[in-house]
């Protein structure tokens, strides 16, 4: 019996990046003639780059006879880079890796990488399962029409481009058909979605036509918001007892001075009135977001407001960049702060981080949750506090299925839960 090719792929970065990774496995099955092994990779840090070549050149020796394609941000804004790498078959850019022909085995070019610039439509691919994850990613735009001065996305992703209301339906019921119970909308921008359809659609419009037409749905999620770009229909929505209770923000910095050298189009009050209009809609969410550590001309005072910021949002997931600067972009023209301290408040901002969950999962213990189950034993709350079972030789609860738990401990990184 001939065995069927096999296809791999390796995501790094995003969440979007996640859903295209699993539109570009079934591109390159449907036309492998061999072993296929995709690289995803990310360009947001200096950092995420190292981690794309290393896990290139972990496949090319892993992978010896499988035909190697690197595609992502990384790949999209340094194509001759991968190029050179010795085993890489090809190099894909945003727009070329969403394109069936592109993983055609008969291709002669090595690079095939758009101006993305130039892209209008946003690629949608009808994602029918994610390999091995509980949840599923679908993308609702790409691009972003904003320039922030340490961010090179722009130029990886290209501008805002949002994809139907219907097709978006379309895709969320055929993965409930297929026993999804959690969706996450994702993309560069999701806050800026539907500004380049026709009308009035916004987000808060696609949630609600979402909730409405696809009732079987228990969970629904969105990815990073921007604090400045949330309407009132948005907060209105955010009271649906299927909209999740956890909601990530875009903050990057609690300074003024620093934010507007950012280009960012929202001041800290423009966060605190988030956080505060949100608890007013849903009092029992709990609040992620994005900082970037040892930005340049950061002083002590103005490090200090971004830990005061934490503080006053009462925010709880910390997900912390220490910035390295992007070649081409105005901030790595600015006056650049020392390495060491850079990675002492990156650092700090960790630990932080790190007390703070700690704190939150204590709070939960004795509480009944309804966990969403993971690979491993594993799953997450409504509120994304991560879970593990404790069953003690029973059999864990099936992947995908949503189960009613009671917590019985929390580690600092997690609580400990039993099915009731």
């Amino acid at each position: 019996m001939t065995k069927s090719p096999r296809v791999d792929v390796v995501t790094l970065g995003c969440r979007l990046n996640t859903y295209e990774s699993e539109a570009m496995r079934d591109l390159a099955a449907s036309h492998a003639d061999g072993d296929v092994v995709i690289i995803n990779t990310c360009a947001v840090t200096g950092m995420a780059e190292r981690h794309s070549r290393q896990a290139v050149r972990r496949a090319v020796k892993d992978n010896p006879h499988a035909q190697v394609i690197v595609t992502g941000c990384s790949a999209q804004l340094s194509p001759h880079v991968y190029e050179k790498m010795p085993g890489v078959t090809r190099v894909l850019g945003n727009h070329d890796k969403m394109q069936s022909a592109s993983f055609l085995p008969q291709i002669q070019e090595k690079v095939i990488v758009s101006d993305i610039a130039q892209v209008r439509e946003s690629a949608h691919h009808l994602v029918h399962g994610f390999d091995a994850h509980a949840r599923a990613f679908i993308q609702i735009q790409n691009g972003c029409d904003h320039r922030c001065t340490f961010c090179t996305i722009p130029l990886a992703r290209g501008p805002n481009r949002s994809v139907g209301m219907g097709e978006i339906v379309r895709q969320v019921q055929v993965l409930v058909d297929q026993g999804v119970k959690e969706v996450v909308l994702t993309g560069v921008d999701i806050t800026d979605y539907g500004q380049d359809l026709p009308g009035t659609t916004r987000l808060a419009t696609l949630v609600e036509r979402l909730l409405a037409h696809v009732p079987d749905l228990p969970r629904l999620r969105l990815s990073s918001l921007d604090p400045s770009e949330v309407d009132e229909e948005l907060f209105d929505m955010m009271q649906e007892a299927r909209f999740m209770p956890h909601l990530h923000v875009s903050f990057q910095a609690g300074d003024n001075m620093i934010l507007k050298r950012m280009k960012r189009r929202h001041l800290r009050e423009d966060a605190f009135a988030f956080c505060e209009k949100v608890r007013v809609k849903r009092p029992d969410a709990v609040f992620g977001a994005d900082f970037i550590a040892g930005f340049p001309t950061e002083s002590e005072e103005m490090f200090a407001k971004t830990l005061e910021a934490i503080d006053i949002c009462d925010l709880t997931y910390l997900h912390v960049f220490p910035f390295s600067p992007r070649p081409g972009t105005p901030a790595a023209r600015m006056p650049q702060l020392d390495g060491t301290l850079i990675s002492a408040r990156a650092a700090k901002l960790r630990e932080v981080g790190a007390t703070r969950v700690a704190r939150f999962l204590q709070t939960l213990v004795g509480t009944t949750q309804d966990v969403l189950v993971e690979e491993g034993g594993r799953g997450h709350t409504p509120h994304f506090a991560p879970v593990s079972f404790e069953e003690k030789g029973d059999p864990l609860p099936a992947l995908g299925e949503i189960v009613k738990t009671v917590v019985t401990g929390a580690t600092p990184s997690h609580l400990l839960v039993k099915r009731i």
